[in-house]
């Protein structure tokens, strides 16, 4: 992905977000664009015109932090937006330590040890890469999350079950919701490691496939994905509400499991344990652990 391209798009989108109210400024005269003015972000990040479209267009090499620091605080960007740009300016600079062009995604098989880890935990677990790829998963999570595998291609990946299977839009209560998180967290993939093939090929793919995604895209928004609260329908026991919680792994760079837990003795609770039922007696255990990570 072209870093000037990137850059200019990103701040682009992020003035246009902010109205001259938030920004404590008069909303007089006829606005052709919405959000603020560029001299008016320069004006308040104390830089000039010229120096703030130089930076717009995507010339971020050099940049101190105190400008970039400025231009944050101007833009009133969230901490995700904050660490997104950052990269920007880091890759911009090429002291980026992501892998450069030409790199190949190695086979990744799961360790023994942290397979047994998964299936040590009763509630859904699961191991994923930032491309949004399920590379492992428990028992209770291949049953929570088995329509990802009715998709020929291996590894099952939540963006392209989102926007590619209708059957998202029932497990997914708030698909809106589901389908602007999905994209957020791949844009913010795609600022860690401009130079991944694999996640170049999925944004080609969808883009090129699927309207709702391609408008998404092209929001330039990011998101940390951590923790929180998820609501699932499965087609086997209904409405789901389960908390997750992101563990980064520290033997597998780049991957993170991911734990669902519902709210003890709640409708949920229940709902899980017949879950586990049906996943005891149906053949969900027909899976590939080797995939590129």
């Amino acid at each position: 992905m072209d870093n000037r391209v990137e850059v200019r798009e990103f701040l682009t989108s992020r003035r246009a977000k902010i109205t001259p109210e938030q920004a404590g400024l008069p909303a007089a005269g006829q606005r052709r664009v919405p959000g603020l003015r560029r001299s008016e972000v320069a004006a308040l990040a104390g830089m000039s015109v010229e120096y703030y479209a130089k930076l717009e267009r995507g010339f971020l090499a050099g940049v101190s932090a105190g400008v970039l620091d400025a231009v944050a605080r101007t833009l009133r960007l969230d901490d995700a937006e904050r660490a997104h740009l950052l990269r920007l300016a880091h890759e911009a600079d090429g002291s980026s330590a992501v892998a450069r062009p030409g790199r190949h995604p190695k086979q990744w098989t799961i360790r023994p040890g942290l397979q047994w880890s998964l299936d040590a935990i009763t509630a859904p677990a699961g191991v994923g890469n930032d491309r949004l790829d399920l590379l492992a998963v428990n028992h209770l999570g291949r049953a929570l999350f088995s329509d990802l595998y009715t998709d020929p291609h291996r590894p099952p990946n939540f963006a392209r079950y989102t926007f590619l299977d209708s059957a998202a839009r029932q497990f997914y209560p708030d698909w809106e919701l589901a389908a602007d998180t999905t994209v957020a967290n791949l844009r913010t993939a795609s600022g860690k490691d401009p130079y991944d093939k694999g996640l170049h090929d999925l944004v080609g793919e969808l883009s090129t496939r699927s309207d709702d995604f391609r408008r998404r895209w092209g929001a330039h928004n990011v998101r940390t994905h951590g923790s929180g609260v998820k609501h699932f329908h499965h087609r086997i026991v209904g409405d789901l509400t389960l908390a997750y919680e992101s563990l980064d792994l520290r033997a597998e760079p780049g991957l993170t499991m991911t734990i669902f837990s519902p709210e003890p003795d709640s409708p949920t609770a229940q709902a899980l344990t017949l879950l586990a039922s049906w996943a005891a007696t149906s053949n969900t255990s027909d899976i590939s652990n080797e995939v590129s990570a």
